[in-house]
């Protein structure tokens, strides 16, 4: 029966939801950053795997509906932008700017220090579009000539390092503003940073939400024009 179940796509949806479950319980209950319920996720998961002898692919068939999913999640963070609206767009101006710096700097400071450390060209190229969401990066990395698997896992990375540090950098380097934290976490770290700053405060959770719009928008445009003006 175990054998049976494994290779349905309920089994990767139970593991899935089961281990996040706990994950965001130990979250809460502890208030400890570095718990951050994604990110022990996938730890823990990868280990269960590991430790079951369970190939990915198995895992995978229902990993792909949970990824399905990630679509319409994205799509319900347009509720607190509703609902922020006319702060949002009282401050469009800054927000536009804002938005195409931290694109900019995330493609070209990622891709230009693992040239340096001599990288190969597809782990260079793989590297640009890392602080985009899961589904557009992948896009953005085959149009290019990256390796998609490791964009994926470098956006879930990226992601899960800015929902655990990005809040408390901002402070620590004196920003407040909570626009403008969600705005920057939500450039760098995508929908796991959003999720973090929907924790802090409803402005920060919608900004950060808008950004990763935004920030998709333009990185979809602007890296593969990098990539043509330096190849």
């Amino acid at each position: 029966m175990w054998n049976e179940l494994v290779v349905t796509p309920l089994f990767g949806i139970m593991v899935t939801l089961g281990f996040f479950a706990i994950a965001q319980w130990l979250y809460r209950r502890s208030g400890y950053l570095l718990l951050n319920p994604v990110l022990v996720s996938i730890l823990t998961i990868i280990l269960f795997l590991k430790g079951a002898g369970i190939s990915y692919e198995a895992y995978a068939e229902g990993g792909r509906i949970i990824l399905f999913l990630l679509g319409p999640a994205v799509v319900a963070l347009a509720i607190p932008l509703y609902v922020r609206r006319a702060e949002i767009l009282a401050k469009k101006g800054p927000i536009l700017v804002g938005v195409f710096a931290g694109a900019l700097a995330s493609a070209v400071s990622a891709s230009g220090i693992a040239w340096l450390l001599g990288g190969s060209r597809e782990v260079v190229l793989s590297l640009a579009p890392k602080s985009v969401t899961t589904p557009i990066a992948i896009g953005i990395v085959e149009k290019i000539g990256g390796i998609a698997p490791l964009t994926a896992a470098l956006v879930v990375l990226t992601g899960c390092l800015g929902a655990v540090f990005g809040p408390e950098f901002c402070r620590l380097i004196g920003i407040r503003d909570q626009a403008a934290i969600g705005l920057a976490v939500g450039t760098a770290a995508h929908g796991i940073g959003t999720s973090r700053m929907l924790e802090i405060g409803q402005l920060g959770g919608a900004m950060a939400g808008l950004a990763i719009g935004l920030n998709g928008l333009v990185s979809a445009f602007l890296i593969p024009l990098l990539f043509v003006l330096f190849h």
